[in-house]
């Protein structure tokens, strides 16, 4: 862990935060490699099951350090991609907790995560081709996958900003907060998730973001080689002798 990546735990949520707040949080190379070795941590801790990303003084992100881009200061990981994030997201879900601005590579960090909650203020952009770049960490190949074709068009055509009320009404946000909750709600979000087995929670998390592509006649067949172990764990019968015995379930991610 760096300066520029703060990280926070509780209640099995891990909070990380991009610790750039003069430079509106713009990603480099130090960025990249700490939330990398952040998430390569905290994936191998069993008592961790969720994630919240986020940016430090009210903007999730400006996207990447164009100054440190000049001076070959590039904000990728190998096998992580830009942020540590976008080509290899975590196993655990994660959620994005998004204030402010969330532009170019940071809107491609929040579209790599599983959830996003936003303030009602955040806005949301792929701007790269204003200044003459594209976005290469996910962002238009991402997008089309979750908002209307031509509504994809237009935002990555345009470079324009869209608030998170737009980006609600499409889907692509989960919830709205009040300006300055979007932390607060991120949390209630991600404690509901991690408050479920862990095991289950990454064979689901597997099973949605692999099965986009499988045919008809294997999507069974490789859903039961991912979610089969989770049916024999000991956290299955924990679950099942804790809704017996009407108490809440303990796992432990075995």
């Amino acid at each position: 862990m760096s300066d520029e990546v703060l990280v926070e735990e509780s209640d099995g949520v891990a909070v990380i935060t991009i610790n750039r707040p003069k430079a509106r949080n713009a990603v480099n190379g130090a960025v990249a490699r700490g939330v990398a070795e952040v998430l390569d941590a905290l994936d191998a801790r069993p008592e961790i099951s969720a994630y919240v990303l986020t940016g430090a003084g009210g903007t999730f992100s400006a996207g990447m350090d164009l100054k440190g881009f000049l001076t070959g200061d590039l904000p990728v990981v190998k096998g992580r991609g830009f942020g540590g994030l976008t080509e290899a997201p975590p196993k655990k879900p994660i959620v994005a907790a998004v204030e402010g601005y969330a532009l170019a590579g940071g809107f491609e960090l929040a579209l790599a995560c599983d959830l996003i909650v936003a303030s009602a203020e955040a806005k949301f952009g792929l701007p790269e081709p204003k200044r003459g770049l594209v976005a290469a960490a996910g962002g238009i190949m991402r997008l089309p996958r979750r908002i209307p074709y031509h509504v994809a068009m237009e935002l990555a055509l345009t470079g324009d900003h869209y608030p998170a009320s737009r980006l609600y009404e499409l889907g692509l946000v989960n919830r709205v907060t009040e300006p300055g909750a979007a932390l607060e709600g991120a949390l209630e979000l991600a404690r509901k998730v991690a408050a479920n087995a862990p095991l289950a929670l990454a064979a689901t998390k597997k099973v949605i973001i692999e099965s986009q592509d499988w045919s008809l006649e294997e999507m069974f067949a490789k859903q039961s080689a991912i979610i089969n172990p989770v049916f024999g764990s000991k956290d299955a019968m924990e679950g099942a002798a804790a809704f017996a015995e009407k108490r809440a379930p303990q796992w432990k991610g075995e």
